[in-house]
């Protein structure tokens, strides 16, 4: 029986699913502001979140909520914490590029425990709970069995901010254009975790990230059978915002070639 967090996450997304679906009808309409240079919100995101948010507190009124649109900071040690990305890929949805989603993690003391990423635009949820599993739309998934790092699809996402580390990234993505058999960026960090888990890509990192962005995803593919660490192959990926994620196989090479601690 799933926990009365998963019941009220997949609720919550869905309810923000319906919405976004709906505003993805009239996008001329939206109001656009510019949170930073090249980073955009919309009405959309307040009022997804609103949704989200909403929800949450009419059933657990005491917790900690974490959420992108109110600049809110990751708190490791709360013992009950909501996790909130209630539009994961707000530039694809504003041009009407169908990769975007809602993202929602339960975590305890720092570690997720529930995790829901809807696609509204296919209609895919995807759920897991930790040590029961990770779910498409209620059938179980695994992350793929591909072994050979030069069969593998890999997915990242590039620098986009003005003060982002571009130096530092574009010899990680050569190392792995290289070597991989291709590489995708699809603007969902979201997502891309999920497709990690679903087995549509074998591996996946990305820097630079927050922990809305990737707490949900992160419990996806553990519970599908990949691997998750930081960029130095430790465990703070929510601290830090830097991510490397793959199957068994895929995961070592791909955080060999992407790693912040390996010397050059």
């Amino acid at each position: 029986m799933a926990s009365a967090q998963l019941e009220v996450a997949i609720q919550a997304a869905r309810r923000a699913g319906n919405y976004i679906n709906r505003e993805s009808l009239s996008l001329d309409s939206i109001e656009v502001h510019e949170k930073a240079p090249f980073d955009f919100v919309s009405r959309v995101d307040t009022e997804s979140q609103n949704i989200i948010k909403g929800l949450i507190a009419q059933y657990f009124p005491r917790d900690v909520i974490i959420a992108e649109e109110d600049h809110a900071k990751y708190v490791a040690n709360a013992p009950a914490a909501w996790i909130i990305d209630p539009l994961d890929g707000t530039t694809n949805f504003l041009h009407g590029f169908p990769q975007y989603a809602v993202s929602i993690a339960y975590a305890v003391k720092g570690r997720v425990m529930v995790a829901v990423v809807y696609d509204p635009a296919k209609n895919e949820l995807f759920t897991a709970e930790r040590s029961r599993g990770a779910f498409l739309n209620n059938r179980r998934m695994r992350v793929s069995g591909r072994s050979e790092f030069s069969r593998a699809l890999i997915g990242t996402g590039f620098p986009f901010r003005r003060d982002d580390d571009y130096a530092g990234f574009l010899p990680k993505l050569e190392r792995v254009a290289r070597s991989a058999a291709g590489l995708r960026r699809a603007g969902s960090a979201a997502l891309d975790l999920a497709y990690v888990a679903c087995g549509r890509l074998d591996g996946y990192w990305e820097s630079g990230l927050s922990c809305w962005d990737i707490a949900a995803g992160s419990l996806l593919v553990i519970e599908a059978g990949g691997l998750v660490t930081d960029l130095e192959g430790g465990e703070k990926y929510l601290e830090t915002g830097s991510i490397c994620s793959g199957t068994p196989k895929i995961f070592s090479p791909l955080l060999f070639k992407v790693s912040d601690a390996v010397a050059r």
